[in-house]
């Protein structure tokens, strides 16, 4: 497997491109990793990784989204994205995550890794604007990687995104491709596509579209539309947790999950301050599904670090958790989630009735499988998790 990973990365991927990524994502997160460590020692909260959510606005309704597309639209400003990336720099912090809406929405967001060539960015997209030219750019700045978004075959995934929306976005993926772009996919995994998204045939179907990486999420049932039939019951997270790990044995390509350590422990990147989330209106939120905040990126003149270092909420968030559960407190304890947030005094940024939707949710499985753990049992993938990405040796 890793001879063949090798092959295509060499030959798929343009060696330019594959240098950048190797210098601005992997070493200097490492880097960024080590500061982090430094920082929590000294008992410091700022993280390795930042996510900037540049707009609300999207061209879909994905069922089980947690944005409201609808209404009045938000984004961040280019001072605003420009000052953020700054402080995150002089904290040896160089990799960004663009999300929304859609990022690529967003005014020109490929200026914004042409004005910090130093720094590398990922953007989360549903792949349906990758025309020629967009392409062009993206291969010619060099320091992004698109992460495009599918949930299976054309029928699953235009079931939960819409129709036609899987051959949009492969054909973009295509555009991608030709122009020789590291790029990834992301797939949403649900009770309704489990088996078709862990197969051998979705995952060679991945590889042979020019994808890298394939990045597994598990669903949450939130927003407006929860759509709680998508989710993943234990025993269907017992098996996407076996399935993965079968995956990472045969496939050419790095499967990528952000929810279980070397030793398959659960994992909460918000817990572990590993990555917060900057909403649309400059909000500072514990991660993407949860619009909830106290602090906003203007306070203390724009300081983000000294904003998130004194705050009280992102603390208690990480405390929340912390005696809890090691998974998810979005599937496992949602009403306590609403009492704590209106003790903390937060402000609901999702245009909904965000508590209200907690306040009705089930209490159900996540990825916290305590005395079910199943380690790591593949050198290459224990030897990432603790040095490379899945947390960048946070997980460590």
């Amino acid at each position: 497997m890793l001879a063949r990973l090798a092959y295509r990365l060499t030959t798929e991927v343009s060696p330019r491109l594959l240098f950048k990524a190797g210098y601005l994502w992997a070493h200097k997160s490492l880097r960024a990793i080590r500061a982090h460590r430094r920082r929590s020692g000294r008992g410091e909260l700022f993280p390795p990784f930042l996510f900037f959510a540049l707009t609300n606005a999207c061209n879909l309704h994905c069922r089980g989204c947690w944005i409201e597309s609808k209404g009045t639209t938000y984004r961040l400003s280019r001072e605003e994205i420009d000052t953020m990336i700054a402080v995150g720099r002089r904290h040896h912090v160089h990799f960004h995550t663009l999300l929304g809406g859609e990022p690529m929405i967003y005014p020109d967001v490929l200026n914004i890794p042409k004005r910090h060539p130093d720094c590398y960015f990922q953007i989360i997209t549903n792949g349906m604007f990758f025309d020629a030219s967009t392409a062009e750019r993206i291969a010619e700045l060099g320091n992004v990687t698109p992460l495009v978004s599918l949930d299976g075959p054309a029928e699953t995934n235009d079931d939960r995104r819409g129709p036609g929306v899987f051959e949009a976005a492969v054909q973009g993926m295509q555009r991608l491709h030709q122009r020789k772009i590291l790029f990834g996919v992301a797939t949403t995994v649900t009770g309704e596509n489990l088996d078709a998204v862990t197969s051998d045939a979705y995952v060679r179907e991945i590889i042979d579209r020019g994808a890298m990486y394939l990045w597994y999420y598990v669903f949450r049932p939130v927003g407006a539309n929860p759509s709680p039939r998508f989710c993943v019951d234990h025993e269907q997270m017992l098996t996407f947790r076996r399935r993965l790990l079968e995956l990472r044995r045969r496939h050419p390509i790095i499967l990528i999950d952000t929810y279980w350590n070397a030793q398959g422990e659960a994992v909460c990147p918000a817990a572990l301050g590993l990555g917060f989330h900057i909403g649309p209106q400059g909000s500072i939120e514990p991660c993407p599904p949860l619009s909830f905040a106290r602090e906003k990126i203007g306070d203390h003149q724009g300081d983000l670090f000294r904003t998130i270092n004194e705050s009280t909420f992102l603390r208690g968030f990480q405390q929340f958790v912390e005696q809890r559960t090691k998974g998810c407190v979005i599937l496992e304890h949602p009403q306590e989630l609403v009492e704590f947030f209106r003790s903390q005094g937060a402000t609901d940024y999702s245009g909904r009735d965000a508590l209200a939707e907690l306040a009705t949710a089930e209490a159900r499985t996540s990825h916290h499988l305590p005395g079910e753990e199943i380690p790591e049992d593949f050198w290459f993938y224990r030897m990432l998790k603790r040095r490379l990405f899945f947390g960048m040796g946070g997980y460590g």
